[in-house]
């Protein structure tokens, strides 16, 4: 056989080593920062299996089935390793990691017990906070700023000296922080521009949420930045310009991990097997600090939007609308605090079949919501981190699968199918690596037999 060629062959990427340490910035140290770092210093101690990250369990296949390539994602690119990884954060609350794991009460003591003096270690930094964006919680430990653009500094102040105490190599920045009040600012002048958004960090313009304050400080030091909430953050114009101005990519927003995460992949099932949808009615109770910021009516809202956005781009009701041009979509979130971090989410399918006539899905996911979101957290700061040392800057719209609302180009459509953001993440993957894309059509192991 000749010499294989591909067509992205164009953008195979010189990745840099990822040598020294990497520093992990979390905007929130609640229950699932917490999670996270017991979970990551408990794995490399031993003490357990990263199972839900894809960056660390999860084989890719190279080239042909027949050729049997199937290596480990974390062995095909180069990532950081867990023992590279060093934490910290800024939070309202003052406990450390270990007492705020201990509250919320996700990670059984005894196993706490095994990482404690690592967890006593970190604790949080002063957080930008503003009352107006979280209206249910607040706390002691919070920056006292003149104006926004001074809370920027600070934070990156944060950034610097973190680095440099910990002798770090890279950093990434990771909002875990709640989720803030709903507003549909995007199109305001202010975030239009650098130059318009840096004005108005000076004069304090009270639209401007603090999980943008840290995307800007973020952003501005060429540090990538993943939004896990669905908070109006790093995807307004002006720091899209200004990631691509540093280098620096950006991901977002709103991990999607229960009850939106069975959505992406219910829907492509039910649209691909061309089966109608009548009505899609979807509870949550939870009971942890996200639950409560979420019993707002205001903050509830920015949930509901980016959870209530998948159905549409999933089943493409404009070119559908026999089966999907119709349905009538609920979404309710009640904070229980009896469920702690156990989240429950029912939903209730009304479908159509044959003849238009009736069936019914019904799905009740008891998950833990803080188990499925530290994996996330975990690869994004991965393949952030890999993106940044293989020159990829703005928007990483191949990060898609970890959120409910994906950031894209603002003249395209956000793909939220779970199987096609697998497909292109995995292909990104070897696109920047020199592989062959795979598009599983299978056609040549049968053609001239």
């Amino acid at each position: 056989m000749g010499e294989t060629t591909y067509e992205y062959k164009g953008l195979v990427k010189n990745i840099a080593p990822a040598k020294g340490k990497l520093g992990i910035l979390l905007p929130g140290m609640g229950a699932v920062s917490s999670t996270l770092i017991a979970g990551v210093y408990l794995i490399a101690a031993g003490h357990g299996k990263p199972i839900g990250s894809v960056t660390q369990m999860s084989r890719i296949r190279l080239g042909k089935r027949n050729q049997a390539r199937y290596p480990l994602i974390k062995e095909f690119v180069s990532l950081a390793g867990l023992d590279d990884l060093v934490f910290g954060g800024w939070d309202i609350y003052e406990e450390n990691c270990y007492q705020a794991a201990l509250d919320c009460g996700v990670i059984p003591k005894h196993e706490l017990e095994l990482v404690k003096d690592k967890l006593e270690a970190i604790k949080p930094w002063p957080a930008v906070f503003d009352p107006a964006f979280v209206k249910n919680i607040s706390g002691p430990n919070q920056k006292k700023t003149a104006n926004k653009m001074e809370a920027a500094e600070l934070l990156m102040r944060d950034m610097e000296n973190f680095k440099k105490d910990n002798q770090l190599d890279r950093l990434v920045m990771c909002w875990c922080g709640s989720t803030e009040v709903y507003q549909d600012k995007m199109n305001h002048e202010a975030f239009q521009t650098v130059e318009n958004l840096e004005k108005a960090l000076k004069e304090n313009l009270e639209i401007i949420p603090p999980s943008m304050v840290y995307a800007y400080a973020a952003i501005r030091m060429g540090v990538p930045y993943a939004n896990g909430s669905p908070n109006l953050s790093g995807e307004i114009p002006a720091l899209v310009e200004l990631a691509a101005k540093t280098g620096t990519p950006i991901a977002g927003k709103d991990f999607k991990t229960g009850q939106t995460l069975m959505k992406t992949v219910i829907a492509p099932g039910l649209k691909a097997r061309m089966l109608g949808l009548r009505g899609w009615f979807s509870s949550n109770i939870l009971g942890n600090r996200d639950g409560e910021v979420l019993d707002d009516p205001d903050s509830f809202r920015s949930k509901e939007v980016t959870k209530g956005s998948v159905l549409e781009s999933i089943l493409q009701d404009d070119l559908y609308p026999d089966l999907y041009g119709n349905y009538y979509h609920k979404i309710r979130i009640e904070y229980y605090p009896p469920r702690g971090d156990e989240k429950e989410g029912w939903d209730n399918i009304d479908i159509s079949g044959w003849l238009g006539q009736p069936m019914q899905l019904k799905v009740n996911f008891l998950c833990r919501d803080s188990i499925l979101a530290a994996p996330v957290v975990l690869d994004l700061v991965l393949f952030l981190d890999l993106a940044k040392r293989a020159g990829l800057s703005g928007i990483q719209e191949w990060l898609s699968f970890y959120f409910k609302s994906p950031i894209c180009r603002p003249d395209l459509k956000p793909e939220n199918d779970l199987f096609i953001q697998d497909q292109k993440m995995r292909n990104t993957l070897r696109i920047i690596m020199g592989e062959e894309v795979i598009d599983h059509s299978g056609l040549d192991y049968y053609e001239g037999s």
